[in-house]
């Protein structure tokens, strides 16, 4: 039996190179599944379904589970989903190159040390160890990569807007020449990216943030060789620079993660010069709540955040949070919803959420996708309810 554009079982398997039981062990996984199942039980498969099978073979080369994979990947044929997918797994391979270097970097070095018959070292073998351990963190950073991404896109593509957040940001700091900057949990330095051509020549701004591969993802797209940003892994709640460093100090929408608030704030007071100001951005309890809504009216068991992080820090009790700290502050609000009229960029958003969601939407992708459209065909508002704190010594 032959379909247009449907291949079967075993056509499929030699396009990829692998087993038909391969393809097969896929399909029981629930990974995998064919496009096409004829009543006698033969399978088919499409051009879509073999580009999800790209995606699987290259997580599971990465070393990632098959539990892992499943939650990372939907069998969905719109171009935008795999778009994206395919430019996150190139940060992902280029991670793993960079980590690999590392490691023959230090395999080097120690056989080196061998040959030389000098007196082995073990800090160099335990760092090795710890190089060839750090596949282990890629699962985090992958979809902590993806996560942010997908939240950054929704606001970017579809806000009214049209300046835009991050251009927002950075002209409410009015960064002058020669300043010295911290920002606190950089992300993959979106704030930056966007206004590169705007930072003087003469600033030295530094980016931090606890993970390693957020660092790797900023310097990487800010580019390895501009002179005026440094890259720093550290918990804010410790901030190893000396007093009075910085005249500018950054948290964009990284309190709210902040589990010992007034240590963090003890910290930027410390590292301010006399002068220096504190901008600390967060959202308020009418932010996104459209989208909650929805999520609630398809299944009232999700919940899109495992807590209410504006109950820690938000635009309601923000103010009484750093005044202990800093005497002067100001809160400037960020006028802007989002109007869209398509599912995709919608459903995308949700799944990076960091609630229960993909629990219970996973296995019932279609009929969500389906209930999303129907929700955005004509146009879906979704407030937003953000701001910064600007505080002064």
């Amino acid at each position: 039996m032959k379909l247009p554009g449907y291949y079967s079982s075993g056509q499929f398997a030699r396009m990829a190179n692998v087993s038909v039981r391969t393809v097969r062990f896929y399909d029981r996984q629930n990974i995998l599944k064919p496009s096409y199942v004829t009543p006698s039980g033969a399978r088919f498969y499409t051009d879509s379904d073999f580009a999800r099978l790209q995606q699987i073979l290259l997580l599971k080369y990465l070393g990632f589970s098959l539990d892992d994979i499943r939650e990372l990947t939907i069998n969905d044929a719109d171009s935008h989903f795999l778009l994206h997918s395919l430019t996150l797994q190139k940060k992902l391979v280029q991670d793993r190159i960079e980590q690999m270097q590392l490691v023959e970097h230090a395999i080097e070095d120690t056989m080196q040390a061998i040959q030389a018959g000098s007196q082995t070292d073990w800090s160099q073998i335990l760092e090795l160890i710890h190089l060839t351990g750090m596949e282990k963190s890629l699962k985090s950073q992958y979809q902590d990569a993806t996560n942010l991404s997908a939240r950054i896109r929704l606001h970017r593509d579809y806000s009214v807007n049209q300046q835009g957040w991050f251009p927002w940001v950075f002209e409410q700091c009015q960064i002058c020449p020669g300043m010295r900057i911290l920002e606190l949990g950089c992300g993959d330095g979106a704030l930056w990216v966007e206004n590169l051509q705007a930072i003087p020549a003469s600033c030295s701004i530094t980016l931090s943030d606890i993970s390693e591969g957020m660092l790797r993802d900023a310097r990487r797209t800010i580019g390895q060789d501009d002179p005026r940003f440094s890259y720093a892994a550290f918990d804010c709640c410790a901030i190893p620079c000396p007093d009075a460093s910085f005249d500018l100090v950054l948290a964009n929408h990284v309190l709210f993660y902040c589990h010992d608030l007034p240590s963090v704030f003890r910290e930027v007071r410390r590292v301010l010069r006399p002068d220096g100001r504190f901008f600390c951005s967060t959202y308020g309890s009418a932010h996104m709540r459209e989208i909650s809504s929805l999520v609630q009216e398809f299944d009232s068991r999700i919940v899109l955040s495992g807590e209410t992080l504006y109950e820690r820090f938000g635009l309601e009790n923000g103010e009484a949070l750093l005044h202990p700290f800093f005497p002067q502050i100001h809160c400037v609000h960020y006028e802007d919803a989002i109007e869209i009229d398509r599912a995709e960029p919608l459903i995308e958003y949700i799944l990076s959420c960091h609630g229960n969601q993909n629990q219970y939407l996973l296995d019932r992708y279609h009929e969500f996708r389906s209930f999303t459209e129907q929700k955005t065909s004509s146009g879906f508002h979704i407030t937003k309810d953000a701001g910064l704190f600007c505080c002064k010594l």
